[in-house]
């Protein structure tokens, strides 16, 4: 992990992004010594099971209904 200054950054933000890219390497960005922001190499996460069909199923008419009046029956 690199830390840099906010100013420094500003200077060499292309070589700063371009070393991410290529080393792996993650840059905490600092303004007065104090972290504010982080710089890290982008990983492709695999695509989970939850959430997979998100926006693939349309629910029409009343699903819950149906089981509050079992429910009510006893």
């Amino acid at each position: 992990m690199i830390k840099v200054e906010v100013s420094e950054f500003e200077k060499q933000c292309s070589k700063l992004i371009d070393e991410v890219g290529e080393l792996g390497k993650t840059i905490v960005i600092t303004k007065d010594g104090v972290p504010v922001s982080q710089l890290a190499p982008y990983v492709e996460r695999p695509q989970t099971l939850f959430g997979h069909l998100r926006g693939s199923v349309t629910v029409k008419g009343d699903i819950i209904g149906p089981v509050l009046a079992v429910g009510t029956n006893r």
